[in-house]
């Protein structure tokens, strides 16, 4: 199997509503996400002969995900009173909303199923909050 791998990084900031700790309060990241997409073939043909895909493709794709992110205050749905909500939007603060937890874990497999959605044959995503700690996410239930 062959794989690639690119990486990309965003800066934001988020809270984890119901933490015990530091985390509880808004702070910031550096984010640094890794991709890493796999074929068992190389392509045949054309411009990207001999590769699983064109790096510049994959940095791009990848880039544009974490452009969405990048400098605003990253949101779980119902983790904010309306009016605080409501005040932050009227200064015009760059709000991304998500339907999770913002931790490492969840944006991990939040990028993974993005870069799926682009087609990439994702077998690892990996979301570094500090340049020490990250969280990986390769798909499917590992539960089981």
């Amino acid at each position: 199997m062959y794989t690639l791998q690119s990486s990309a990084c965003f800066d934001s900031a988020h809270f984890l509503k119901g933490y015990e700790g530091k985390c509880s309060n808004i702070h910031g990241h550096r984010w640094k996400v890794e991709i890493t997409v796999a074929a068992g073939e190389l392509e045949q043909e054309g411009q990207t002969r001999g590769m699983v895909v064109d790096f510049k493709t994959l940095k791009d794709d990848l880039g544009n995900i974490c452009d969405d992110l990048d400098h605003c205050l990253i949101i779980e749905l119902g983790s904010l009173k309306e009016k605080t909500l409501k005040a932050l939007e009227e200064e015009e603060f760059k709000i991304v909303n998500v339907d999770f937890r913002p931790t490492a874990e969840n944006f991990a497999k939040y990028f993974y199923e993005k870069m799926e959605a682009y087609g990439y044959n994702v077998i690892l995503a990996k979301v570094f909050e500090t340049p020490n700690n990250c969280a990986g996410y390769s798909g499917g239930d590992q539960d089981e």
